[in-house]
């Protein structure tokens, strides 16, 4: 994952979504992107071997083919990219943030009780 940024390239998550589903061939990879992103065989070929250079795939020698998987898991990723967000657009301020979502969108009321819950876990340390 890019240490910098912390967080996968648009490409990158299309890749990781495939094999967060499940470990695939390489081929199978090929058929998904091609339908998904229209990804020619050479363009999922090198992305998967970049992403295998940053420890992010790794595979199994399953006969003649390779069978990818994620490295990293989706969590992970997810935490990443929540954190450079927070940083990047709110210099770390989660109130602004949470500020900002609650101005641009209209929160359901189930919305509203799950940040509710949130907090309350948070307040009683149910986080850490």
């Amino acid at each position: 994952m890019d240490e910098k940024r912390g967080i996968l390239s648009p490409s990158e998550w299309r890749v990781m979504e495939c094999l967060w589903a499940g470990p695939k061939t390489l081929m199978e990879l090929v058929r998904t992107l091609k339908d998904s992103a229209g990804w020619a065989k050479s363009t999922v070929t090198t992305m998967v071997r970049r992403m295998e250079e940053k420890g992010l795939v790794g595979y199994e020698e399953a006969g003649r083919a390779k069978v990818f998987r994620a490295l990293l898991a989706r969590e992970d990723a997810a935490a990443a990219e929540a954190d450079s967000l927070l940083e990047r657009a709110f210099h770390g301020s989660v109130g602004l943030l949470v500020s900002s979502l609650v101005e641009r969108s209209s929160l359901s009321p189930s919305d509203i009780d799950e940040l509710y819950n949130i907090l309350e876990r948070a307040e009683d340390g149910g986080f850490r």
